[in-house]
């Protein structure tokens, strides 16, 4: 099922709320959003047994992450547990993302303590997974898209923060 995407989610944009990560994988650095200030960030949060994440969340960030510099746009990937915490572990995700070659650096959302909403999660008040969040230059958050959203839009909204300046 396809859910349209949301149009952004405030018209005047606060600070991205910081990651809140129990775990770093496929990175040697633990990023931090206030240290990417100045580039563009795409998170991906998702759940490898999500269906929308594996064929459309998934694949379309690893698309971006091929399609932009680097030197503009910073991709990271947040696994967002939120049910089948048994099955949803640290080292089925390395497996995961092994297995689907991915390359961007995912964080593993820090959970609740309750078996909840992971703690990232609830402060970006997500609906679900997949969720796609883009922040500006500044650390602002400018859109937060839960569902499919098209490549076409996705890739329209990151070119326009890119040509942004960060003031």
């Amino acid at each position: 099922m396809s859910i349209a995407p949301k149009a952004p989610m405030r018209t005047s944009p606060r600070i991205a709320p910081e990651l809140q990560v129990s775990q770093w994988l496929s990175t040697d650095d633990a990023p931090t959003l206030a240290g990417l200030r100045g580039r563009v960030v795409v998170i991906e949060a998702f759940q490898m047994l999500c269906p929308g994440c594996v064929h459309h969340g998934i694949p379309q960030t690893q698309r971006i992450a091929s399609h932009f510099s680097a030197d503009d746009v910073t991709v990271l990937g947040l696994h967002s547990v939120f049910e089948h915490h048994d099955v949803m572990t640290p080292e089925a995700l390395q497996v995961f993302i092994d297995e689907n070659r991915l390359t961007f650096p995912i964080a593993v959302d820090a959970p609740d303590g309750r078996r909840g909403m992971p703690l990232t999660m609830r402060a970006y008040a997500m609906q679900g997974t997949p969720t796609l969040v883009l922040i500006d230059r500044g650390g602002r958050l400018r859109q937060q898209i839960f569902g499919a959203g098209s490549d076409m839009t996705v890739a329209a909204a990151i070119a326009t923060l890119v040509a942004e300046s960060s003031s």
